[in-house]
């Protein structure tokens, strides 16, 4: 799962067609996004709502460390994998339909997650809830380009980002609540089996409401390359989530370097393939652009730093210290507080002072981690209480508004029209596949730990890690070009249009 943002980057933007007239505004367009934002808050929900509800998944189904690590690194796996060719196939072959389908399969998806009865049970569901999501949220934020033009264009992207927002904070809180209210006897299933009737509201709302639409023009997406890209993610997360169990052994070094050759090895035959209609899914052209690439390797390091926190924080928090699921919510709502405080401002400072904006909510980021990290440690009472955690959750939240919120700015800015989907789709692909490992890489610290000296030891030893992750993105921010954000991106010329 993605970690909680104010305002979270477009999962696709859809590559720029041939000008064409636009067409006449759809008559029922503000209907049809009401219903498309109501399927897309499943996925933005998912995003929080599992985190406060994992001590309890893994004590009722008693799940393995690995176990509980796989259950936020299936999802985003599932995501990442499927996310850049969903958005080529909805621009391609028609949004409406792939729309519906993912919406129908996240509702199975979460009903097979609420009756699951082992950790495998739902580690499966999990990951196709993960693939369903990546179907549904490019069409969403297609079709919003394609059914808008200029001043509602701005309106309907300001309320997609508003709901995002409201939801990372409420998820929090909804998977705290449900969690504890245990309605029917259901305890931590209710947080999955409230999709169940939202899907199917949605799509009931879609079929009779979403127009269908498309894009003139859109290349052949490159299924072939989607499946090595897939099974390239899985093969570097694989060994880090079982290599602690494990031992470390040898197949989990092989693995490892096996998938990081592959995403290069992709990456080097789409870049010698030219004169066919397949549109790449690394395209080289972006990666030469430093505010690309540098960006890039901004937010993958921070969705490494932020999925990994709210994992062992949550497990801490439950597990060590005794907070109900509803009392770990309501804290860590802070971290969304201090985000809500500066994302409105963000990218206003952004465009005055470039990358120092960045650089100092990267900074805010660390500091603020390790401010929570210093109030464990310096606790001498038999529990850390929750003020002494609030301020450094501000900070940190503080920060993420300064960072995130012109990161989407300075990359997609920087890129050519023409390949600003695929740079788009890479970008969140970024922001999943580094959640899934942050959640391995940091989980594996903590639960070695774990063994060793408890719950409060175990985050005392994983915290170094997640500061040092932002730390180094803030050193990776100043390799951004000078004057990276603009007051806007620029629009393309061209429009996508109705299929």
């Amino acid at each position: 799962m993605p970690s909680p943002s104010p305002v979270p980057p477009p999962a696709h933007a859809p590559a720029p067609v041939p000008a064409s007239v636009p067409s006449a505004p759809h008559p029922r367009r503000w209907a049809a996004a009401v219903v498309m934002m109501v399927a897309a808050l499943m996925d933005l929900l998912d995003v929080t709502i599992v985190n406060v509800a994992i001590p309890s998944i893994g004590r009722d189904l008693h799940a393995s460390q690995s176990a509980l690590q796989w259950l936020v690194s299936a999802y985003l796996l599932g995501f990442a994998a499927t996310l850049i060719v969903s958005g080529h196939l909805g621009d391609r072959y028609g949004r409406k339909a792939l729309f519906l389908a993912g919406t129908a399969g996240f509702g199975l998806a979460s009903l097979g997650c609420g009756i699951a009865q082992s950790p495998g049970q739902l580690i499966a569901a999990r990951a196709v809830q993960g693939v369903m999501a990546a179907l549904l949220m490019p069409q969403v934020l297609g079709s919003f380009r394609t059914l808008f033009q200029g001043k509602e264009r701005g309106a309907v992207f300001g309320m997609y980002g508003a709901v995002a927002g409201f939801a990372s904070a409420v998820g929090l809180l909804l998977g705290g609540l449900l969690t504890d209210a245990d309605l029917f006897g259901w305890g931590w299933r209710s947080i999955f089996l409230v999709n169940v009737p939202v899907a199917l509201a949605a799509s009931v709302g879609g079929a009779v409401l979403v127009p269908a639409t498309r894009e003139r023009g859109a290349g052949r997406p490159d299924l072939a390359g989607s499946l090595v890209l897939a099974g390239a993610l899985i093969a570097v997360v694989l060994p880090l989530v079982q290599g602690e169990a494990g031992g470390w052994p040898l197949w989990g070094w092989l693995c490892l370097a096996a998938g990081v050759l592959a995403v290069i090895g992709l990456g080097v035959l789409e870049a010698r393939r030219r004169g066919t209609a397949t549109v790449p899914l690394l395209p080289a052209r972006a990666f030469r652009l430093p505010a690309f690439s540098v960006g890039l390797a901004v937010q993958l390091l921070f969705a490494v730093g932020m999925q990994g926190f709210f994992l062992v924080f949550a497990i801490w928090l439950q597990g060590g210290e005794g907070y109900t699921p509803m009392q770990a919510g309501v804290l860590t709502v802070a971290f969304s507080v201090g985000g809500f405080l500066t994302a409105p401002v963000a990218d206003t400072l952004a465009v005055r002072f470039g990358r120092l904006v960045l650089a100092a909510g990267a900074l805010l980021m660390a500091g603020g981690f390790a401010g929570v990290w210093y109030a464990v440690s310096a606790s001498t009472a038999a529990h850390t209480g929750a003020w002494p955690l609030v301020p450094g959750l501000l900070v940190a939240g503080a920060g993420l508004g300064f960072l995130v919120v012109p990161l989407v700015n300075v990359v997609l800015s920087a890129v050519p029209a023409d390949i600003a989907g695929g740079a788009s789709g890479i970008f969140s692909t970024a922001q999943q596949f580094g959640g899934a490992l942050g959640a391995a890489v940091i989980g594996s610290v903590f639960f070695d730990a774990l063994a060793d000296g408890g719950p409060t030891h175990a985050l005392t030893t994983a915290m170094p890690w997640v500061t040092a992750g932002f730390l180094l993105s803030a050193v990776l921010c100043l390799a951004l070009p000078r004057t990276a954000v603009s007051p806007a991106p620029a629009p393309s010329d061209a429009e996508p249009v109705p299929a």
